[in-house]
């Protein structure tokens, strides 16, 4: 009895485990070599239950080498997920969210005035992985400054898409997809095109500065929003940075008033 009380504690710890990397992981090509490590253990504890030693060895085998390539090929996800783990969430402040709604606003309205092209796309549950890796890996904090050098057109990553995640600045340069719908208008450019493609099949909001006439868009849920002022901007950025703050840390407030 005590043996299968501590394989299904051993089942729990590794289904607890398996799911936070899957969280770390998800939208990213990782995603389904792990799907494929989880089939590698139910074998494992199916072969040790049924007492096949002879299966059980040889699949040991292939688990070690299969944890020391994933290691290898899938170390800028796991980095990534390490710093997520990191980040310390329930100790986020509205004000240190206010910052990034503030730095994202003005670098937009920078940019528009400059006329420079820009693509600035915010991450959201569905992960975006595939399109962080085939840019340039930055990982660090945005800043109006960084985000404008970006976008120079003397920068050989202004004509990609930068990606945000949470309060870090994932990549730069990325190649997003672009949107086949006959309903664009055929005035819309590249980047407006890419930033519809890419709400079309993720939750994202992307911002779009016009290169031609500095006009600001915002994309979402497949659908472009065209001539978004400052004012505008900021409320839509609110909803995802102020308000999900505003909710936790109201949430934390209460439960420290009741202790």
């Amino acid at each position: 009895m005590l043996f299968y009380l501590k394989a299904i504690l051993e089942i729990i710890i590794i289904s607890f485990f398996y799911y936070v990397v899957l969280l770390f992981i998800r939208g990213t090509r990782a995603e389904n070599v792990a799907k494929g490590l989880l089939i590698l253990i139910i074998c494992f504890f199916l072969f040790n239950l049924l007492q096949l030693y002879i299966l059980k060895w040889i699949l040991s085998m292939v688990w070690s080498i299969a944890i020391i390539s994933f290691l290898i090929i899938f170390q800028p996800e796991l980095r990534s997920g390490l710093a997520k783990l990191g980040r310390r969430p329930f100790t986020t402040t509205v004000s240190e969210e206010a910052r990034i709604v503030r730095i994202l606003t003005r670098t937009a309205t920078s940019l528009s005035s400059q006329k420079i092209g820009a693509i600035i796309v915010i991450e959201r549950e569905i992960g975006l992985g595939d399109y962080i890796n085939n840019g340039v890996i930055l990982d660090c904090e945005p800043s109006r400054e960084l985000l404008l050098s970006i976008f120079n057109p003397t920068s050989a990553l202004h004509d990609g898409a930068v990606i945000i995640s949470g309060k870090v600045l994932r990549s730069a340069g990325s190649i997003l997809p672009l949107s086949d719908r006959s309903t664009i208008l055929k005035t819309l450019g590249t980047r407006h095109r890419a930033a519809i493609g890419v709400t079309e099949e993720s939750d994202a909001l992307v911002i779009v500065v016009s290169e031609e006439t500095g006009t600001i868009s915002v994309a979402e849920n497949g659908k472009l929003i065209r001539e978004v002022g400052e004012e505008r901007l900021t409320e839509m950025l609110n909803k995802i940075y102020i308000a999900p703050a505003t909710r936790l840390a109201l949430h934390f407030k209460g439960k420290t008033k009741h202790v």
